[in-house]
């Protein structure tokens, strides 16, 4: 199909038919991810229809590498790396070699050379981020032992995969250039290494001088505009800058870009400004990536497509289980990691992409690859679910015990009061009401799904509910069937509407006060059974002309003033 305009069509199919999938995938509780790797699929040439351009794709999928990769570097804490590396550290990278192996044992089965089956194999030995994030907040397990294992068990798998982003292009121009004696292979691997490592040396020393200081600059004009503007030119300029200049790879730029402005206060303005764009560009990414999978690689290869997903669901998760025990860690938390490991993603597809580029990977690989990460990632929930019917039914009531004390989790206190306030969420609105309501002595529970906020306010004796108050669970465990109000005060409109609304549903009477950023989202709150609904813009004017007619009163006299 001939287009006039190529770019915008691409971008507008690709961005529609992701939006279409996404939501379908959302509303089977499955990861959007899904959906758009599926719309990928269906822009492609592989299917009729539409097809978009793959060449501009594959642009476009480069700038949402580079934000993929920034928002990683971003939201990179060596804190949390660092409480959790006697296990994580190793226990990653043992896990890494033995997916690897795997998948260059499949790899040599099918026939493929080596380096195609070690860059199949570290596809398969890498769990996207995205999706056990999603596993576990809907959990409540983020904040939990085991929970931070498993995340700082991911953070190592990027920072390896980062390594091999670096070391891919060089090792498969040294083999292209046919050095085959060991003395060149190590000069030419020096070179390439010694570049990266001035890269990194600059980003340290003079990256975290530089760019808190631009930013700083950026967000004195008072423009909102050329504060974003600022972030984004730093992540593309930095990511440019280290290829053109160090012969790094944009990923590699990226994440630095990412991590060196994670030292700026001013960061968190920073991910939250660049954010829509961040999600724009990757969810393009993935529809790039959905475009080249051959549909028909599960009907002409199916034992393959098999043997790749046994490989990315049972032979990583039981390398992982070993390892966890080996390390003198519970059954429980063994099994949460294999879990949350037993799927692929960005990582997978940014590394399958490079190693078709560069031509030491072949399209049916990469094919298998995708194949493999949409049914892990459908499969998923289903193995987190297993898992948990199989403790509940294995561990007595002891066991329970000792594993909260062994993880150093905060179980759920039952709630034994009634006539009460429940509180949704404590922070920086929420912590404001709690205290004046505890300062009152009126009796309050508190619904909050941060483990250090449950332990602080269980250290000042204030009723405190573990988990998402999205999960009708956890408003039963604060007991809203006799509770004397509701207060929403969670930041996201449309999740306190649904809180609302089936608070809503199990008490008519019950007296509901929610907060609110936007118009929409008042009408929205309020369509759902809110008695009263709180913007903070027209709190703050109300405030303001309370405070004037204070002023105006008092002074009668006064010969300046503001008029009313």
């Amino acid at each position: 199909m001939e287009h006039s305009t190529p770019l915008i069509t691409t971008i507008a199919g690709g961005l529609v038919l992701a939006f279409i999938f996404g939501l379908i995938a959302n509303r089977l509780r499955i990861s959007p991810l899904v959906g758009y790797l599926i719309a990928g699929i269906v822009a492609g040439k592989h299917t009729p229809g539409f097809v978009a351009d793959e060449v501009l794709a594959n642009q476009l999928a480069e700038v949402g590498v580079i934000l993929l990769m920034f928002g990683v570097g971003l939201h990179f804490s060596l804190k949390d790396l660092l409480s959790v590396k006697k296990i994580a550290i190793p226990g990653a990278i043992t896990q890494i070699a033995v997916a690897t192996l795997l998948g260059m044992g499949l790899a040599y089965g099918l026939g493929w050379d080596l380096i195609n089956g070690i860059v199949f194999g570290l596809c398969l030995s890498t769990a996207s981020t995205v999706v056990l994030l999603r596993a576990l907040e809907e959990r409540q397990l983020i904040e939990s032992q085991r929970g931070k294992i498993a995340i700082g068990w991911l953070i190592v798998e990027d920072l390896v995969m980062v390594l091999a982003l670096v070391l891919l292009p060089a090792i498969t121009g040294i083999i292209q250039q046919g050095h085959s004696d060991f003395a060149s292979l190590a000069i030419s691997l020096g070179i390439t290494l010694g570049k990266v490592v001035a890269f990194i040396v600059l980003m340290i020393v003079v990256g975290r001088r530089v760019v808190p200081w631009l930013l700083a600059k950026s967000a004195s004009t008072g423009s909102n505009e050329l504060f974003t503007l600022s972030v984004l030119a730093i992540a593309m300029g930095i990511a440019y800058g280290s290829v053109q200049l160090f012969g790094a790879s944009f990923a590699l730029g990226a994440f630095f870009a990412g991590m060196v402005l994670n030292e700026s206060e001013l960061s968190h303005r920073a991910a939250q400004n660049t954010l829509p764009l961040r999600d724009a560009f990757a969810v393009l990414f993935f529809v790039s990536v959905g475009m080249l999978f051959e549909p028909m690689t599960l009907l002409e290869q199916p034992l393959a497509v098999m043997a790749t997903l046994v490989i990315i669901v049972l032979g990583k998760s039981i390398a992982a289980f070993l390892i966890v025990r080996l390390f003198g860690h519970s059954k429980r938390t063994a099994l949460t990691i294999s879990a949350s490991l037993a799927q692929i993603g960005e990582f997978a597809f940014i590394l399958a992409t490079m190693g078709i580029t560069l031509g030491v990977m072949d399209k049916e690989g990469q094919s298998l690859i995708l194949a493999g990460a949409i049914l892990s990632i459908l499969l998923n929930p289903l193995v987190f679910n297993l898992i948990g019917k199989y403790l509940n039914k294995t561990e007595t009531i002891e066991d329970q015990i000792i594993e909260e004390v062994v993880e150093e989790e905060v179980a759920q206190v039952p709630v034994d009061m009634c006539n009460h306030v429940i509180l949704v969420g404590y922070g920086r609105v929420g912590s404001i009401l709690g205290s004046r309501l505890h300062d009152r002595d009126i009796p309050l529970v508190v619904v909050e799904n941060s483990l250090s906020r449950v332990e602080m306010l269980r250290e000042r004796d204030i009723s405190t509910v573990l988990g998402n108050a999205g999960n009708h669970e956890m408003m039963s465990l604060a007991r809203l069937d006799c509770a004397r109000c509701l207060l929403v005060t969670t930041p996201n409109g449309y999740e306190a509407g649904e809180i609302v609304a089936y608070a809503r549903a199990q008490r008519p009477d019950l007296m509901i006060i929610a907060r609110a950023h936007y118009d929409d989202e008042v009408e929205y709150i309020s369509e759902r059974g809110a008695n009263h609904v709180i913007m903070g813009e027209r709190e703050i004017a109300q405030s303001m002309l309370e405070e004037l007619h204070l002023d105006m009163s008092l002074n009668p006299n006064k010969a300046e003033g503001c008029p009313i």
